[in-house]
């Protein structure tokens, strides 16, 4: 066994442990210098929809691409916070009546079941703006330069180019707008949620101002390890139980969504994991075992079960 999985299980969980206390420490109610009051309301609606559950993965990868690099592992887990705030700002708005109106999330209801849909909508909308609050902090990098590289891939990452143009697209896909429109699953996948699992790859490279090579082997191992969560996620759609996911199965056939599946069929999908964990073990090799764990993650990624 590598040294990298063996480590991985340990290290994804304390992460994942370090993630969830920075995220309750930055949303807690006291303000910050240029806030007025933090809302009980809103504040409770953010924390209910960061804390207490996921595996933290995007954070995960930000501080594992940032340790090749030797980057102080407090500068990589606000840039890990930050991200997870896009991540879960996405989530809540995800479920809402109007994109995929969905009841349950992480086993537990969603935030608009909890709560309504206008709260949902406006903790989403904090969550998004307070992601470039956190992202933007000195104590990240000394280097301006550098947050402002950060601040950029991240916003694209979230943008028009990204998370949110693949959503439109999706609901394109759906047919929400008028006749179904043609979908392009690789380049959705890529938008939608490549994009921000990409970015906690390249997250790392640019903490650690990479050569281009280095920047490079992990932008190429980001977008394999994000079509390839991608297509777990739709083979765990078809194959997964409700009480492993914490979410409904089968919703993407209920909403007529073309998917790597519908595409592909199940082998054919298995066979693409396969061929992307290949890429992104062969993009990792200019690291050496600096990029074991980052191996294992990929691993983790195409055989999860939730």
């Amino acid at each position: 066994m590598t040294t990298g999985t063996a480590e991985f299980s340990k290290r994804l969980d304390q992460t994942a442990e370090d993630t969830e206390a920075l995220l309750a420490k930055l949303l807690s109610d006291a303000t910050e210098s240029d806030e007025i009051v933090r809302p009980k309301r809103l504040i409770e609606a953010m924390r209910y929809s960061s804390l207490g559950g996921g595996k933290r993965l995007r954070p995960f990868l930000a501080v594992e691409s940032a340790a090749v690099f030797g980057i102080p592992r407090e500068s990589a887990l606000l840039v890990g916070a930050a991200l997870e705030c896009i991540h879960c700002y996405s989530l809540i708005h995800d479920d809402l009546p109007a994109m995929d109106n969905s009841d349950l999330r992480r086993g537990r209801p969603t935030l608009h079941k909890a709560y309504d849909d206008a709260t949902a909508i406006l903790a989403g909308d904090a969550l998004l703006t307070f992601a470039f609050d956190i992202i933007t902090r000195d104590a990240i990098h000394r280097d301006a330069q550098v947050r402002l590289l950060l601040t950029r891939a991240l916003a694209r990452a979230s943008g028009v180019g990204g998370m949110a143009g693949g959503q439109i697209l999706d609901l394109a896909g759906e047919g929400r707008f008028g006749d179904r429109e043609p979908v392009d699953v690789a380049r959705l996948q890529q938008m939608k949620t490549g994009a921000l699992l990409r970015f906690g790859c390249i997250a790392g490279a640019i903490l650690g101002q990479a050569s281009q090579k280095e920047y490079q082997a992990l932008d190429d191992y980001g977008k394999a390890l994000g079509e390839a969560f991608q297509i777990a996620d739709d083979l765990l759609d078809v194959e997964g139980d409700a009480a492993a996911l914490g979410k409904p199965a089968g919703a993407d056939a209920a909403l007529g969504k073309t998917t790597f599946v519908t595409q592909l069929g199940i082998d054919g999908a298995k066979q693409r994991v396969r061929d992307l964990l290949a890429r992104a073990d062969a993009a990792l090799s200019v690291f050496g075992d600096r990029g074991d764990v980052l191996r294992a993650a990929a691993r983790f990624v195409a055989d999860r079960k939730n």
